[in-house]
């Protein structure tokens, strides 16, 4: 992949304090989803605040698209149109008393045409999964769809990066899991995606790189397995192992035989655990259960229930803002929302029938993730996209 922010020897130091910041050397390449971890104090929001010019970097360079960044008014201003930035805290970043008119922020100082501004805030707002929130107020608004307005509120100017500091804090459980799965779905579409957090349960399963932080310094970076695998390096920066490595270590030190590739999520877990002799899964004695995938954006819900009135179908999986929207619109109550694919394949795997809800391009995704699975397991488990009428397209 290509490079799109590089940072060259960059060092940031508050007053009267020591080095926020030091001689951070880091190349991020298009379409990553990039996690910096670190215990609180270890730099990490300082150096997403350089990343679009929020902060200027008091030694070392920031080059967006091979390009240095300046530090005059216009090309601040067009660098943040491209490099997007979602603050902590949502209320700081919500200025607006509808939520229509704080996502139109941007355009409408950035004198686009009224059309233009309908369509980009209208874009944006079915992005987050928040149409019909145009005239809410936003302090009537919980904090998982605080969150979700500051998102749309970046989301208008299609930045090509999307920038989150610790995006899930303020969150419950369910709230947490829905900006995750939004996260997934923008960087399905293309987006860079960069987050901060301390939780490495967060960052691991989801993060295609993990980059360690530790007093301004990066100390590690690699995939979530090297990063993580790397005890000292977790030690040093004040974190814990993630729960499945260290499981997976466990075994290893029971003498079960585990893979060379390590264990990013239960799937993987149960993979190693059900081995037989030859190193398979074992299988339902009721054979494999269907995977069925609906997009919310082409079944309405009547027709979705009258699927279900004669599918026989375990169990509801719904992936992604606007699936879980159109859900509970629908009057549906899905049995899972987090980790739905691998879960859904565990179902199938134990002779059950699952329905997962989603949207476009993330169909696909259900697609590749299933073909890939059986293609690695030597499995055949099916996958069908519903249709309108019910009828079914053949996995592929």
């Amino acid at each position: 992949m290509d490079s799109i922010i590089e940072i060259r020897n960059v060092t940031y130091t508050y007053p009267y304090c020591p080095p926020a910041i030091h001689e951070v050397n880091l190349t991020i390449r298009k379409g990553e989803k990039i996690a910096l971890v670190g215990s609180n104090g270890a730099g990490k929001s300082t150096l997403l605040l350089t990343l679009n010019g929020m902060i200027r970097p008091q030694k070392g360079q920031i080059s967006f698209n091979g390009r240095p960044i300046t530090y005059d008014r216009a090309s601040l201003r067009t660098i943040r149109q491209k490099i997007g930035f979602v603050f902590q805290d949502p209320d700081v970043q919500i200025v607006a008393p509808t939520v229509w008119q704080d996502v139109a922020f941007g355009p409408v100082n950035l004198d686009y045409t009224e059309d233009e501004i309908n369509s980009a805030v209208h874009t944006a707002l079915h992005l987050v999964g928040l149409e019909g929130f145009e005239k809410r107020p936003p302090y009537h608004l919980s904090g998982g769809e605080k969150k979700r307005v500051a998102i749309a509120g970046v989301l208008v100017m299609d930045p090509d990066v999307l920038i989150l500091d610790e995006p899930t804090s303020m969150l419950d459980p369910a709230g947490s899991e829905d900006i995750m799965d939004l996260l997934d779905e923008l960087n399905h579409q293309g987006k860079t995606i960069i987050i901060s957090t301390h939780d490495v349960e967060l960052a691991y399963p989801w993060a295609d790189r993990i980059i360690l932080m530790d007093k301004g310094r990066i100390i590690a970076s690699g995939t979530p397995e090297e990063a993580f695998s790397d005890k000292e390096m977790v030690r040093r920066a004040r974190l814990k192992t993630p729960i499945l490595l260290e499981l997976c270590q466990e075994l290893r030190s029971r003498g079960m035989k585990t893979p060379d590739s390590l264990p990013r999520t239960v799937l993987d877990i149960i993979r190693i655990i059900e081995q037989d002799q030859h190193g398979a899964i074992r299988l339902s004695d009721n054979g494999y259960g269907t995977i069925h995938v609906g997009d919310v954006d082409q079944i309405s819900g009547p027709q979705i229930n009258a699927i279900l009135a004669g599918t026989s179908c375990d169990t509801i999986g719904v992936m992604g803002s606007r699936a879980k929207i159109c859900a509970r619109q629908w009057g549906l109550i899905p049995d899972i929302s987090y980790a739905v694919i691998d879960k859904c394949i565990l179902n199938a795997m134990n002779g059950r029938t699952s329905l997962i809800l989603t949207t476009g391009g993330m169909v696909t995704r259900v697609f590749e993730r299933v073909t890939t699975f059986n293609q690695i397991n030597n499995r055949s488990i099916p996958v069908r996209a519903l249709t309108p009428s019910g009828t079914e397209g053949d996995n592929s």
